[in-house]
């Protein structure tokens, strides 16, 4: 890892960049503002994060709450099994606000055996989206009839859906596009089927398990991604300023953001300085932080096509055939949202909030 965060170094002052960061924002064209501005504002919102964890310790009856704490269910799951074809139709349903094209090209991916659904010999675990500039995507799932695996399934969609349009409307050279806006089109697919969920559920279970579902995305995605780009980015400040990287430094600094993030709701258990050493995505730099942005923009997006505005889902569907014809956040503009400043992000720490002030009263209630 030291390794790594000194070739960043060497290579910005070899080409002449002020900063190792500003070397691997400048292909895509963002400004540092970008990253500063999501560090400062999820940071803001962290009093919320300790609110919904101070929740989650009353929830489980806990004295303490540790870090492992986190990845218990606080609401049993009362969806019950999705079968796959149920999946398909609710994906459909969800998407509905997207409009005839967009369902119509997802009617023919879902019926036209685009998915490899289940598990086989051999197969890989996980799920992803792939495919070529001479064929329609495929995207591999490992369903097992889970809600998970339903949000999964709009998830990698979401990229099959994205890279279709592209293909189909860009010429080669701007077909694929950066890692930056393939996070946003999944997320936006995600928000819908959540929204569509929601408002179809009358039972108060059912319905703080989703808002919880929300919650726990919020905090993996935004909050905990986040941390790791403001590890990432002081690592590099520290290097670049003459600090010897050890074990011992990342250790300490690792275990001194978590203080910040998840402290005093949860304790920070000495093996928690520990975790930088198993996050591969350290090893492609300055690369987390767009799980945070995407997912942000995600949620403005989202709410414009939801409001039953034709020219905001328009501009959305107009992104999705964009591929890479233009800079990330130029792209990102022209479908609605503007991430040169804090508010997009400001926006989801104010929706986490209000989701978990919905969670609360109902878990207070059943």
């Amino acid at each position: 890892f030291g390794s790594n965060i000194k070739s960043n170094v060497f290579y910005a002052k070899a080409r002449n960049y002020p900063s190792s960061i500003e070397m691997f924002l400048f292909e895509d064209d963002v400004n540092v503002n970008v990253y500063m501005n999501l560090i400062e504002e999820v940071g803001k919102a962290i009093p919320a994060l300790s609110r919904y964890l101070e929740t989650r310790k009353k929830l489980l009856g806990l004295d303490e709450l540790h870090m492992y704490d986190l990845y218990t269910p606080l609401v049993e799951d009362t969806i019950g099994r999705i079968p796959y074809e149920d999946a398909k139709n609710l994906v459909l349903k969800a998407c509905e606000p997207l409009g005839d094209e967009y369902t119509g090209a997802l009617k023919n991916a879902l019926d036209g055996r685009w998915v490899d659904v289940y598990e086989s010999p051999g197969k890989t675990p996980g799920a992803f989206s792939w495919g070529s500039l001479s064929a329609h995507p495929f995207v591999l799932l490992n369903y097992h009839d889970r809600i998970d695996d339903l949000f999964t399934l709009i998830h990698e969609i979401g990229h099959a859906m994205h890279s279709f349009n592209s293909n189909n409307t860009q010429p080669t050279v701007y077909k694929s596009y950066p890692i930056f806006t393939a996070e946003v089109a999944s997320a936006v697919n995600e928000n819908l089927l959540l929204h569509y969920l929601l408002n179809i559920t009358d039972d108060d279970k059912k319905r703080a398990f989703l808002l919880n579902y929300k919650l726990d995305g919020i905090r993996t995605t935004v909050f905990r991604q986040t941390m790791f780009a403001e590890f990432e980015l002081n690592i590099h400040n520290k290097y670049e300023s003459g600090v010897p990287i050890t074990a011992e430094l990342l250790c300490e600094e690792y275990l001194k953001l978590n203080q910040k993030y998840y402290a005093p709701a949860a304790v920070p258990d000495e093996l928690i300085s520990y975790e930088w050493a198993r996050i591969p995505h350290f090893y492609s730099s300055f690369y987390v932080y767009q799980y945070a942005t995407g997912y942000s923009a995600a949620e403005k997006l989202a709410a414009g096509v939801l409001s039953g505005d034709n020219n905001a889902r328009d501009r959305y569907t107009g992104f999705l055939k964009s591929g890479g014809s233009d800079y990330p956040l130029k792209l990102l503009a022209g479908a609605g949202v503007d991430l040169s400043d804090g508010a997009a992000f400001a926006e989801t720490m104010k929706g986490f909030s209000e989701t978990l002030d919905e969670f609360e009263r109902l878990a207070a209630a059943i």
